[in-house]
């Protein structure tokens, strides 16, 4: 079955109209926007080897002589990424010592099945005061039913509330580090940028900030839902660690190459946890050497020991029928595949499966809270409307672009007193995530599959067992994962 795609009502529109987005502050455009196409596509002049024996050591050198440049290589992964190559050369590259596989790369960028809402929290803010070992007591804990919803706060009752030395990985456009919210939470020394248009940015505009400053607003969102001090807002916990690992640009856009860049990276520099809400797809039919590079990285990553968390998607397509298509990422291995559900009215049930979200009983490992529109305005504790939002700061480093990617300036959050909400599978995936730290924190690190059956033995089953498409294994429960 598939669940009928909803449009925001005028009236829930007027509702939240105080809390749209500022005028954006201008800034002088850069020379080459960032232009990012809504469906996957070709990225010209980049290639993905495979190698299963190991590269030689004059792939530097035989790269170069192509015209090309060697981006990185991981020997141990057998994966290397060239760029700056024509199509023609590229068909030279498998004689090149131990390269088994060529592709070509591709791009995509995020599709969000709604636009997000926001609004300011200045009357409530106060970066001085933080709740992290009480995260209900965050002052807009009110408005996040998601957290209720998988039973989080018994939980931290009970003092389940991280442990700094579990470690998630944030795959997605960066994060908004020093707000309040995630102050102190994010290592940026193990954080890395796979995007060099958003390095651009970063060099002219903000130069004194790191690389994964976030540019778009996605990642934040998605890093606090993981861990948060409950300055606004409370994460699942409170006490973990993140990474964050800039595989997005700007205007949500990015490459395969970059993605399995950045799950290696998170795998080698200590990540027991990967949260990829993020999305694309390609056909298997002559791509069968591509669906080995996928394979080679994330068979890599189990043996690092880290368990990787994604979102279904927001097509409201059944996945179990996808024929030829590849779903990125719940057709990899070894992955929690994550579904979302959300309540459609303020006081209804929390757990009605959301009309964007993709499904299939057999590709489907669990779902999360990511949030719902429903049909009638309904008086919300952030106002009235029709959406259920996963809320969370505003990223101060939020720009704007037009239609063709030329851009206009900042988009209103740069006082850092704004918070956003958001709706989509990117929503609930970072939840799983989180639950994922908390079990690493009790169970300990390295059991990447143990972790995974923790977490589907422990959801709340809320469809028929074994027959419902939307909720895989169930809703998860946090209190009922650490035995509560």
């Amino acid at each position: 079955m598939r669940r009928a795609r909803l449009t925001v009502s005028v009236l829930s529109a007027f509702a939240l109209a105080a809390c749209s987005a500022d005028t954006p502050a201008p800034l002088a455009p850069l020379a080459t926007p960032d232009a990012a196409s809504r469906s996957v596509s070709a990225s010209s002049g980049r290639y993905i080897l495979g190698s299963n024996s190991g590269f030689s050591n004059d792939l530097p050198a035989r790269v170069a002589a192509l015209g090309g440049t060697l981006e990185r290589v991981h020997n141990d992964a057998g994966i290397a990424v060239v760029s700056g190559i024509s199509d023609a050369a590229a068909t030279t590259l498998s004689s090149i010592g131990g390269v088994n596989e060529v592709e070509a790369d591709v791009e995509f960028s995020l599709d969000a099945p709604t636009a997000e809402v926001g609004t300011d929290v200045s009357a409530v803010q106060d970066p001085s005061v933080a709740s992290v070992s009480n995260p209900a007591g965050a002052p807009r804990y009110s408005w996040q039913w998601n957290m209720r919803d998988i039973h989080a706060s018994e939980a931290w009752a009970a003092g389940k509330l991280g442990d700094a030395g579990v470690t998630v990985a944030i795959l997605d456009t960066g994060i908004d580090y020093d707000n309040p919210d995630l102050n102190g939470l994010v290592d940026l020394g193990r954080s890395a940028s796979f995007i060099s248009t958003d390095d651009a940015i970063t060099s002219r505009y903000f130069s004194s900030r790191n690389v994964i400053s976030d540019y778009n607003g996605h990642g934040t969102n998605v890093a606090a839902q993981v861990s948060s001090k409950a300055a606004v807002h409370a994460g699942v916990t409170s006490k973990t660690t993140l990474i964050g690992v800039k595989v997005l640009s700007a205007r949500g856009s990015g490459s395969f190459s970059a993605v399995l860049g950045g799950v290696l990276w998170a795998a080698d520099h200590g990540a027991d946890v990967a949260n990829m809400s993020l999305g694309g797809g390609f056909s298997k039919a002559g791509n069968g050497r591509f669906l080995s590079l996928i394979n080679k990285t994330f068979n890599y990553a189990k043996a690092k020991g880290m368990l990787i968390v994604v979102a279904a998607g927001n097509e409201a397509s059944n996945l179990d029928h996808n024929g030829n298509f590849f779903a990125s990422y719940c057709d990899a291995p070894h992955v929690v595949c994550v579904s979302a559900v959300g309540p459609e009215t303020a006081t209804g049930n929390m757990d009605i499966p959301a009309f964007y979200t993709n499904f299939g009983r057999s590709s489907i490992s669990v779902a999360g809270p990511g949030g719902n529109i429903g049909t009638t305005p309904t008086l919300w504790p952030y106002g009235l409307g029709t959406g259920s939002y996963v809320w969370s700061y505003c990223s101060k480093t939020r720009l704007a672009f037009d239609a063709n990617g030329v851009l206009l300036g900042y988009a209103g959050c740069q006082a850092g007193n704004r918070v956003s909400g958001f709706i989509g599978t990117s929503q609930a995936t970072p939840h799983v995530a989180g639950l994922a730290a908390l079990l690493v924190s009790v169970n300990g690190h390295g059991q990447p599959q143990q972790i995974k059956n923790s977490i589907e033995r422990s959801a709340d089953d809320l469809g028929q067992p074994g027959t419902d498409p939307f909720f895989g294994r169930g809703r998860i429960n946090v209190a009922k994962a650490l035995g509560m």
